[in-house]
């Protein structure tokens, strides 16, 4: 198969030919229709996740045909159309027994802990447990976004920020993860503000529904440009992006009693970000995290994309092809186009 591989972090990676994958036992293989180009396989090609081993092929936001079966498999079939999330449970601990698939002490992440979809195959594990089918009416473009960006935002609005109608919202950063948790906050009736430094994307915010934008580099204080916005802060404000400034911003805008939520990686050199840890106390702040989405909680995200409350498509952005994917993943943190980059074209 075709894959793009590389040796050393940092270094180029390479389309190269290497072997098709088999199944596990409990895993299937996926022809690989559409993959997105995500900032955390930006940050997995920087070498910032201890998980990977070189060398590697990312890519982990994917859809697909399956193309073969373990012999333990018993839902899925050659042929299903299928998506999964990022983050794949083992099955057997305490917490994938509890539902919690998404912090699963022994997760694989395809892309991370072993060879991703930036290829024309990719193996899955535990697939019984960890496959999501994807609605005929659904195009793989839109789909690949449902593994990771948009997953994590639905997760992150609706199961931890828990928002609901006439609250305020505030997102920092939008990129891929921003816009769909704006387009996500306002579908549950929240009031959006949206929160960068590039007026493109800003303009994409309104478009999918914010109340309100803030152009970070023409306001002197952001949290105090959002406190005025909401009359008294944000009931919920999500750092979408995984920044110090945007994280310690998200948290000076809430009002009192306010959830920031994390849901932008937070790797590298902000891995460690300032807490104004004054302000949680003093305003009984909550801080939560959010990491993908489980398996068993698409089939609500689904069913407001079905009812066309949600329409990830509006998010699909540059449709490359594999041979373009090194340039665009090399290119991640220096530029990121309006939408999301997805490779179609194997």
């Amino acid at each position: 198969m075709k894959a793009v591989l590389y040796e050393k972090f940092e270094q180029a990676p390479k389309v190269v030919s290497l072997p098709d994958p088999t199944p596990e036992p409990h895993g299937v293989v996926i022809k690989v229709e559409a993959t997105g180009v995500c900032r955390s396989d930006w940050h997995g090609w920087m070498g910032h996740d201890s998980d990977i081993d070189l060398p590697h092929v990312p890519g982990h936001e994917l859809a697909g045909v399956i193309s073969a079966v373990g012999k333990a498999v018993t839902r899925w079939r050659v042929g299903d159309r299928v998506t999964v999330p990022f983050i794949a449970g083992c099955g057997s601990c305490s917490e994938c027994h509890a539902g919690h698939q998404q912090v699963c002490a022994q997760q694989e992440q395809p892309g991370f802990t072993y060879w991703g979809s930036f290829a024309e195959y990719v193996a899955v594990h535990q697939a019984d447990l960890n496959l999501v089918a994807l609605p005929d009416s659904m195009d793989f473009a839109t789909a690949a976004s449902l593994g990771c960006r948009f997953a994590t935002s639905f997760r992150a609005v609706v199961d931890q920020g828990k928002v609901g109608a006439g609250q305020w919202v505030a997102v920092h950063g939008c990129g891929g993860v921003g816009l769909s948790a704006v387009m996500i906050a306002n579908a549950v009736g929240a009031n959006v503000v949206a929160i960068d430094l590039d007026e493109d994307k800003l303009a994409m915010a309104k478009q999918l529904g914010a109340a309100a934008v803030v152009n970070g580099g023409d306001v002197a204080d952001v949290p105090e440009a959002v406190l005025d916005l909401t009359r008294g802060g944000a009931h919920v404000s999500l750092d979408a992006l995984g920044h110090q400034v945007t994280c310690f911003n998200s948290i000076l805008n809430l009002r009192p009693r306010g959830k920031h939520v994390q849901v932008g990686l937070m790797a590298g050199d902000h891995a460690d970000p300032q807490v104004p840890m004054g302000k949680v106390i003093a305003k009984e702040l909550e801080i939560l995290g959010s990491h993908g989405m489980q398996a068993h909680r698409y089939g609500a995200m689904l069913d407001m994309i079905g009812s066309g409350k949600l329409d990830p498509q509006l998010l699909v952005g540059d449709q490359i092809s594999l041979e373009d994917a090194p340039e665009a993943l090399m290119n991640m943190d220096k530029f990121q186009a309006v939408g999301a980059t997805v490779i179609t074209k194997f």
